[in-house]
């Protein structure tokens, strides 16, 4: 922006979704002592408002509301007005928006929350426009109603702030089990969930409608388990729906955050790097399974868009792409009829219009979201060169923007994903862009005195991180060892868990907080036990824990993520829904891990065959370390282990025993599918 009329406290910002406010007419801080000592100087409420870059509704608001200089007047009169970044403080986020939800009953983004100078919330909701519309109150008669409430009933204020606050410290007790968690647990836990599932359309409830992988990943999980044939049905399913659907981006790959509708047609456009990673994943897993083509597909495509729209130049992956372009949702993806056959000519413009279903009539506020209603035979090399055509001539659109922030717990997913598809597919670009953004956060996003940090923007790492932060990335580096079997990542893996310890545990009643002993005083500070759009860093704490106690013989570790799982066992059992990598993390500890060592040089075929044993099924019960035959002494399951008669060698261990060391692809593929007896 060239002269603008107004400059407030963000500018000196590296969030580029507080960026965008640093020119609005509101007076806005950061969070941060600043604003909350002007709060208790001038006897001000704070009013709070949280988004992020993607958010649709954020954006509207903000033009709506925060661009009007009549309505910010009122703000800066009688509001300490505070911007936030729920992708930067998502410890802020989580506290008020448990707020929100036990004022309103729901929650969302944008979140609008009024506060107490101590930081304590008295009201709040989401999105306000500027008049009154469809039983919304306009934003100016709430600004002005909160305003004089506070000034002439201080009394009530203080009274709904302090039953409030009581309130979410309760929220942040949990009553572990009195009793231990079984194979019943795990399969009851699938029951419940399966009782939500879509049987015609896939994926759970109506609308909208969340890819919800971790909870597919459970299907898939008693799928292995069982051989329950339905359980794999969900998952193929919504996996195929989602494929065909305009949630997918039929022509760059990747996937937009949810569905509007119940069947996958209607995106909410914004692209997010923690779906890209989850979904990357299970279509990879499913793969696997199923050895179908689709799913491979799909995956290397969402790859693919990860690497070529997602990954900063010196290592590192940004953190979303906005659902807006040139001030509209989706106008980027939709497309016309005579566009596409202006580009294709009459033919094959008419057949690309009839596979995507693309009308005259429009599947979209008159336009068209590309998506395979129907399947239908087709050439699929003609329908990949018209995709080819479209998507270039897309690229000399608006893009959408896009938030440049790198953020530790997201990588660690998305080099997970990376990680395990390099050893499915075999594409050498996976595994090195895994380790680019590893190098990287190790790098330049921890202190000097080995704390990580959160984010990294425009050159700077700033904020502690947090539980998710160290466990993901905890979780990428282990995959990133098994993919590599470079000693360093599991090193790094090690020492981050170390930190990860000393930092979050908890001695008294087990699990991890979700902020560091270092990090600042907050009204409460909670467990944050739910997995939701990400994987919670405790259940991906419970992965980490066991895979590092197998690969590094650390019995101690094993038996932290026993008590976690233990601590969080009620809400496996009544809601496993909300827990659905907790649950896949209690798989792992029924099954137990299998301990896999593969000795031999990468280049020969002898390691391969043994390789492609583990890598081509998926195997999540493995734990895999491998290398030549001079490999690291470091890694106890390589130790006094070598090559038998100069071949590539595989040693299995499980439940403390191990098998006679293999050579042969067959005896290691009897050992593992059979799990024969050692």
């Amino acid at each position: 922006m060239t002269n603008p009329k107004n400059t407030n406290r963000l500018i000196r910002e590296t969030s580029p979704y507080l960026l965008q406010h640093a020119h609005n007419p509101v007076a806005w801080f950061p969070w941060g002592t600043e604003a909350f000592e002007k709060a208790v100087a001038e006897d001000k409420p704070v009013f709070l408002s949280v988004g992020y870059a993607a958010c649709h509704w954020c954006h509207v608001m903000a033009h709506e509301c925060f661009e009007d200089p009549e309505i910010a007047q009122i703000m800066n009169a009688h509001f300490v007005n505070v911007k936030v970044d729920r992708e930067e403080r998502p410890d802020v986020d989580e506290i008020y928006m448990n707020a929100v939800q036990v004022m309103t009953g729901s929650g969302g983004w944008p979140m609008s929350v009024f506060l107490t100078p101590q930081g304590v919330p008295f009201y709040g909701g989401t999105y306000f426009p500027p008049r009154t519309r469809h039983d919304i109150p306009g934003f100016p008669h709430v600004l002005e109603s909160v305003a004089k409430h506070y000034r002439e009933q201080g009394d009530n204020v203080a009274d709904v702030a302090h039953r409030l606050h009581a309130h979410l410290r309760q929220m942040t007790r949990i009553d572990a089990l009195t009793d231990a968690l079984g194979e019943a647990d795990f399969e009851m836990a699938f029951q419940k969930i399966r009782a939500n599932f879509d049987f015609q359309n896939g994926g759970f409830g109506t609308q909208p409608k969340f890819p919800n992988a971790m909870n597919l990943e459970v299907c898939l999980r008693t799928h292995l388990r069982t051989g329950n044939a339905e359980a794999l049905d969900m998952v193929t399913l919504t996996l195929e729906k989602m494929a065909r659907g305009g949630i997918y981006d039929q022509l760059g790959g990747g996937f937009h955050r949810y569905s509007v509708d119940y069947r996958w047609l209607v995106p909410h456009f914004e692209k997010m790097l923690y779906d890209n990673a989850l979904l990357a994943r299970l279509y990879t897993q499913t793969y696997l399974v199923t050895k179908r083509p689709l799913f491979a597909r799909i995956a290397r495509a969402t790859c693919d868009y990860v690497l070529r729209e997602m990954t900063a130049p010196e290592g590192g992956f940004y953190s979303t792409q906005d659902a807006d372009s040139e001030g509209e949702e989706g106008k980027f993806f939709v497309w016309e009829p005579q566009e596409v056959i202006a580009l294709l000519g009459e033919e094959d413009g008419a057949a690309f219009c009839r596979y995507f279903d693309i009308t005259a009539r429009g599947n979209f506020e008159g336009q068209n979201i590309p998506n395979i209603p129907i399947a239908q035979a087709v050439d699929e090399d003609a329908i990949a060169r018209w995709c080819a055509v479209l998507f270039e001539a897309r690229e000399q659109r608006v893009k959408p923007a896009r938030d440049e922030k790198i953020q530790a717990s997201w990588n660690g997913l998305i080099i997970s994903a990376f990680s395990q598809a390099y050893r499915a597919f075999g594409e050498p670009a996976y595994l090195t862009c895994a380790a680019n953004a590893a190098r990287f956060i190790l790098a330049h996003m921890r202190t000097d005195e080995g704390l990580l940090l959160h984010t990294y923007c425009d050159g700077r790492a700033r904020f502690n991180a947090y539980l998710d932060d160290y466990a993901c990335l905890i979780l990428g580096l282990i995959d990133l060892y098994e993919a590599g079997f470079e000693p360093s990542h599991l090193g790094a893996a090690r020492d981050l868990m170390t930190v990860m310890i000393d930092q979050f545990w908890d001695d008294a009643d087990g699990g991890f907080f979700y902020t560091g002993k270092d990090h600042e005083t907050l009204i409460v500070r909670s467990k944050n036990p739910f997995d939701n759009a990400t994987p919670s860093g405790n259940s991906t704490g419970v992965f980490a824990l066991m895979r590092l106690s197998a690969l590094l013989e650390r019995e101690d570790w094993g038996e932290m993520a026993e008590r976690v799982l233990h601590l969080f066992g009620r809400h496996i059992r009544e809601m496993p829904s909300g827990f659905g990598n907790m649950v896949c993390a209690l798989d792992l500890f029924l099954q137990r891990p299998v301990e896999v060592a593969v000795l031999g040089a990468r280049d020969r075929a002898d390691t391969a065959a043994l390789l492609n044993v583990v890598d081509q099924t998926w195997r999540p019960h493995v734990v895999l370390c491998g290398g030549d035959e001079f490999a690291s002494d470091a890694i106890p399951l390589l130790q006094n282990r070598g090559l038998v008669d100069g071949r590539a060698t595989a040693y299995v261990c499980r439940n403390f025993v191990c098998s006679e060391p293999v050579t042969d692809a067959k005896a290691l593929r009897k050992l593992l599918d059979e799990g024969a007896d050692f």
